[in-house]
């Protein structure tokens, strides 16, 4: 990891049997990284299989979604000087063996994604609306950060501490923000976005859902989430003095500023 203090930021709701298994995979692939869950209202046992996991847990009262959840964890990283933090799903579809080889982009860019559809040979396939859906976003995000992109709804993504800082104020909570729009505001922010070829898995656990019908609803959902991630008025350059104090009392409460992760307050 090339000397980076790197946090593992995992948003969970209502993973509990899938998210011990994936904590141990990530604590084997990048034993030097600090892990972060952020338990986003679950009504499980997501926040104590964490813990007892190994995991540093954020619990935050109420469900707020991958964007909300996400938020707070840049926050967390900004606050504690974190030179690189990595988003990673709780229910082991992303494979942490691709970790070393995204935070090695790093060298030459602020937000690296973990990409599907990158080689002709890639196994995950989605067909119909859906895929319509990912192509528009993916050639419209493509010239906006004027470079290739085959898979800009992934959320397996890397940011150093340039995007970090932008993310930790700007991240959006609304659907597909966490994707769609964190990668228009970051182009928009001045910083460079690649994406590193990985394989999806299936989910550890649970079941996705998907028919024609929510098909077609995520493609209309899709576009509109894109129309309104270009039409807003999002930072136009880099917010380079950002700094801890800019983000105060945007933590839960029992999540501090300076402290080390061991040495964070963790309620179940």
């Amino acid at each position: 990891m090339s000397g980076r203090r790197v946090l593992i930021i995992v948003p969970a709701w209502n993973e509990q049997d899938a998210i011990g298994g994936t904590i141990a995979e990530i604590r084997e692939c990048v034993p030097d990284a600090d892990l972060l869950v952020i338990d986003d209202g679950s009504l499980d046992l997501t926040a104590q299989r964490a813990q007892a996991a190994g995991a540093t847990v954020c619990p935050l009262p109420f469900n707020l979604g991958v964007g909300g959840a996400m938020r707070t964890g840049y926050r967390y990283a900004l606050r504690n000087g974190y030179d690189a933090a990595v988003q990673i799903d709780a229910d082991g579809q992303h494979d942490p063996r691709y970790l070393a080889r995204l935070l090695d982009e790093l060298d030459s860019a602020d937000v690296v994604i973990g990409a599907r559809f990158a080689t002709p040979d890639d196994p995950y396939k989605v067909r119909g609306p859906r895929r319509w859906a990912m192509v528009l976003l993916a050639w419209v995000l493509s010239r906006l950060a004027k470079t290739r992109l085959t898979d800009v709804t992934s959320g397996f993504r890397v940011s150093n501490r340039r995007a970090i800082s932008v993310f930790s104020t700007h991240y959006p909570a609304e659907y597909l923000g966490d994707t769609v729009e964190s990668l228009v505001i970051a182009a928009r922010a001045g910083c460079t976005i690649r994406q590193v070829p990985v394989t999806m898995r299936a989910r550890v656990a649970g079941r996705a859902s998907h028919s024609p019908v929510k098909a077609a609803v995520y493609l209309c959902r899709a576009i509109v989430a894109l129309v309104l991630a270009l039409v807003r008025d999002w930072p136009a350059q880099l917010e380079e003095g950002s700094t801890a104090e800019d983000v105060e009392g945007g933590l839960p409460e029992g999540v501090h500023p300076g402290a080390a992760p061991h040495q964070q307050e963790v309620r179940p």
